[in-house]
């Protein structure tokens, strides 16, 4: 087996000192006053030697470590799931090398992630951001450092984004659902105020005053865990028997919702129809298949991507801000056909 190279076999090498080289490889040789010279030689040996952290010693030449941070929501959802593993196929061939990880949608924990990858000396961000983070990717900008936020912007900061029509897919979605005869329509979403949230609540709310109906919202807290928010839509359910729809608001919603109509012993579709907003591969295979926006996952993470990798070979820094609104699709399934009414049209008039 091939011994592993040390640091004190670089500064034998070169008869300096331990320190010394640790100093150079960590960026101070400037401040410890280590001639340019002898840095030189250094990074030369590190590299020739392919010593471990060569590739910190190439990033002090050449100012990038061919890595990009991507932080987030939570990368345990298929749709960031999805947008990551995209991401990284592309960025890998073009030489750059992902790191990720959840922000959890929690501002400290963001700030955390954003202060790790400035010690990581990542070569661009891409951000899902929180409420909370303005200042810190202002910041990031100030300091000549690519960023895109994906899924969502922030109002006021002036950067590139990528994101879905948020308010047309929630509004094509209920829509539909009063195409299909349904006219008691409820949306179970987050107490989120991200505006991707609030343009699904507002397309929501938009289709149902065209029709004149009333909307009917149930807003759960954001961190609640899964067997609260099963309880909570249940709760809901059983209060607002009038309801005969409901569109859920994000994908994990949508689970937790199917889950609580059986706890009530309902059936989809023939006492309550179903749309999700954001696809899932178990909507496709449920009894019955569940309506679903889908997100266009594939056409996100390539202009996500695309745009970084612009801005990262983009040496004069005169980029204008890239931002891109793609369209979503309703994918219609066995969820919500055609709704045979068991009110009377004065009632219905009446709504």
């Amino acid at each position: 087996m091939k011994k592993k190279l040390l640091i004190s076999d670089i500064a034998r090498q070169l008869n300096v000192s331990i320190t010394t080289v640790s100093f150079i490889l960590n960026g101070k040789a400037k401040e410890k006053r280590i001639s340019d010279s002898l840095a030189e030689k250094v990074l030369k040996l590190v590299e020739d030697l392919d010593y471990k952290p060569n590739q910190l010693a190439r990033s002090l030449r050449t100012g990038k470590t061919k890595t990009i941070g991507l932080m987030v929501e939570d990368i345990s959802n298929p749709f960031f799931a999805n947008i990551a593993r995209l991401i990284e196929e592309k960025a890998y061939r073009e030489g750059y090398k992902i790191i990720y990880c959840s922000t959890e949608d929690d501002p400290e924990k963001t700030l955390d992630l954003i202060n790790m990858f400035r010690d990581k000396h990542v070569d661009g961000y891409i951000i899902t951001p929180p409420k909370g983070v303005k200042a810190a990717i202002q910041e990031l900008i100030n300091d000549g450092f690519p960023v895109v936020l994906v899924d969502r912007y922030i109002t006021g900061l002036h950067t590139n984004f990528v994101v879905v029509d948020n308010m047309t897919g929630a509004y094509n979605a209920t829509d539909h659902l009063i195409e299909q005869g349904y006219r008691r329509i409820a949306l179970v979403t987050t107490d989120s105020e991200q505006n991707q949230m609030l343009q699904r609540q507002e397309g929501y709310r938009r289709a149902l005053e065209n029709r004149h109906l009333e909307p009917t919202v149930l807003a759960i807290p954001y961190r609640e865990s899964a067997e609260q928010m099963i309880r909570q839509i249940a709760a809901f359910l059983s209060e607002q028997k009038q309801v005969d729809a409901v569109l859920f608001a994000t994908n994990y919603m949508a689970v937790r919702g199917l889950e609580a109509i059986s706890r009530l012993d309902l059936a989809v579709p023939s006492d309550i129809g179903v749309v999700a907003y954001d696809d899932h591969d178990v909507f496709r295979f449920y009894k019955p298949s569940i309506t679903a926006v889908a997100q266009p996952t594939e056409a996100i993470a390539n202009q996500v991507i695309s745009v970084m990798l612009r801005l990262l070979n983009d040496n004069s820094k005169t980029m204008q801000a890239e931002t891109c609104t793609l369209p979503t699709s309703l994918l219609v399934r066995n969820s919500t056909p055609r709704r045979q009414q068991k009110t009377t049209a004065p009632d219905l008039e009446s709504v």
